[in-house]
């Protein structure tokens, strides 16, 4: 910003004017700063400085918005009986010694609920054959019996971590102090070891999430795999969660995992529809669809497929490797039946915009929540501006209930009424106008009224992430890594659908006595809804 020429012949409300201007500035400058030095911080290996800014406090607009139940007494609901809902395991009789001359009355019933945990060692005699033809036929385990560690104990070990957050130093102490003799080496192997069949079972329940769905929500945080910064990705909807670490956040790293496993590449009529709205030049996409091939295997394939056809010694902008890329990836995702008519609902990181997109309305209330005010005129304007975001939100939340048409019109011009609104605060109009250009995402609900305002069921997802990584840090191996994701999105899916992540662990463990869970993935294939 030049100064004034003469500052002496400014009146006071242009000094004013002039003083306000230069606060707005320097705070968007200390914003900048703080985000550079976080970002050098990240890339020396650091952990970055905290987000002080995410600290401030929730502005409510969610909760403010939701319809008070009805409690006319205004009395607190009780838990009800608790006696139905438990299972008796033992009946003890108590007796007294009474006043002689007095009456037996019967018993009055007292119920105790405790826990029983000691070691159980099986030393299990296996019965050895020598068979005419010199083989040795040596009788079976029991199911559920994989190494010197029972079903039992291994299914404590994955809910204590996983669940329970525990780390696995304290997992060795806790089970030590229970009189195990375990080390640390062999918790490490109980938890990543042998985990194929879990890990398989998470991806199918991505598969089956995208095939169909409706609506996903989507997030990321940071994580540290291998002593590097990267970053995890959540994906998930009402019925199931689905972790994802990377070293990336790219929208290229997202493609690559809305392909929920698979490896291919294809170019087909969505791939290029993609590459058109991307800018790819034209030249490239001729080349692209007049090739005979239209499938690759792998990523070495797609990429000596484009080094063949010339594309990547083209240097131009945008860069046609990586659009086309991107494209085939997109591509390879409807080829499997994937997002068939989905709606991806995000925070407005640049990554997540593919497809039919929306955006999230806490987050862009938030924005004028947290925004710098340094007068009361400028306060003023805030407050007013977020009460009308909150009333349309709110109209919102109502259509999403009964959409009709002809709120559907009246909806949206209260949208423009609201954000090209002018306060005369320069820093609220300006978020206002960029706010005014995501109308068409920010307004999806009215094109699908099935899906969410917000994207609050993602962050609580992604909260046992954030935990995971405060209180173990990172991950070392890519099976620790693949372990983690794989059972937190198992723990969340097992929550949104109604099962005890101890009793899904129990059936999975084949541990005696356990109850019957069904298969995740085929759970949540049964409750997408069905496509018009």
């Amino acid at each position: 910003m030049s100064p004034p020429p003469d500052l002496d012949a400014l009146s006071l409300s242009e000094l004013k004017s002039l003083v306000l201007k230069l606060l707005e500035e320097r705070a968007e400058f200390q914003r900048t700063v703080g985000a550079l030095r976080d970002e050098i911080a990240r890339l020396k290996g650091g952990p970055g400085r905290p987000d002080i800014k995410a600290n401030v406090k929730p502005s409510g607009m969610e909760k403010a918005s939701e319809a008070q139940p009805a409690n006319p007494s205004g009395e607190r609901r009780g838990r009800g009986a608790t006696r139905g809902k438990l299972t008796i395991h033992e009946e003890r009789k108590l007796e007294v010694a009474p006043p002689f001359g007095s009456r037996f009355k019967g018993y009055a019933g007292f119920l105790v609920q405790d826990l029983v945990i000691r070691p159980h060692v099986t030393h299990f005699q296996r019965e050895c054959w020598r068979t005419p033809d010199g083989r040795t036929v040596m009788a079976p385990l029991p199911p559920g019996v994989e190494g010197h560690f029972g079903p039992e104990l291994r299914r404590f070990v994955l809910a204590q971590y996983h669940q329970g957050q525990v780390t696995t130093a304290r997992l060795v102490t806790l089970l030590r102090g229970f009189g195990i003799l375990i080390s640390k080496r062999q918790i490490v192997r109980l938890l990543i070891a042998g985990k194929q069949s879990f890990l398989d079972e998470a991806r199918a329940v991505l598969r089956a999430g995208l095939t169909n769905a409706a609506w996903i929500t989507v997030d990321d945080t940071g994580a540290r795999h291998k002593g590097k910064n990267g970053f995890c990705t959540q994906i998930g909807n009402a019925h199931f969660t689905w972790f994802g670490t990377t070293s990336s956040k790219s929208r290229l790293n997202f493609l690559e995992l809305l392909r929920a496993g698979h490896g291919d590449y294809v170019v087909n009529k969505e791939a290029l529809a993609y590459m058109r709205a991307r800018a790819l030049t034209g030249s490239v996409i001729a080349r692209l669809r007049k090739h005979k091939k239209r499938a690759f295997a792998n990523r070495r394939a797609w990429i000596a497929h484009l080094r063949q056809i010339g594309v990547t010694a083209l240097k131009v902008n945008p860069d046609p490797v990586q659009i086309a890329t991107e494209g085939a990836l997109w591509g390879a995702i409807k080829a499997h039946g994937l997002l068939a008519d989905t709606v991806i609902v995000s925070d407005d990181a640049g990554q997540f915009d593919v497809g039919q997109h929306g955006l999230c309305w806490v987050h862009a209330e938030r924005l004028v929540h947290k925004l710098d005010t340094f007068t009361d005129a400028q306060r003023a304007a805030q407050s007013r501006v977020r009460r009308l975001i909150w009333l349309f939100y709110r109209s919102l939340k109502a259509w999403r209930r009964n959409p009709s048409p002809a709120r559907k019109a009246t909806l949206s011009a209260r949208f423009d009424h609201i954000f090209s609104y002018k306060t005369g605060f320069a820093t609220l109009d300006r978020l206002l106008g960029r706010l005014s250009a995501n109308k068409s995402e920010l307004l999806r609900v009215l094109e699908r009224p099935d899906i969410p305002l917000h994207t609050n069921g993602s962050e609580n997802d992604i909260r046992c992430q954030v935990t995971k990584r405060d209180i173990s840090g990172g991950t070392r191996s890519d099976a620790g890594r693949d372990c983690r994701d794989a059972f937190l999105g198992l723990l969340k899916t097992c929550a949104k659908n109604g099962f005890e992540f101890w009793e899904y662990l129990g059936a999975r463990l084949a541990v005696p006595g356990r109850q019957k869970i069904p298969d995740l993935a085929q759970v949540v294939r049964a409750l997408a809804p069905t496509p018009p």
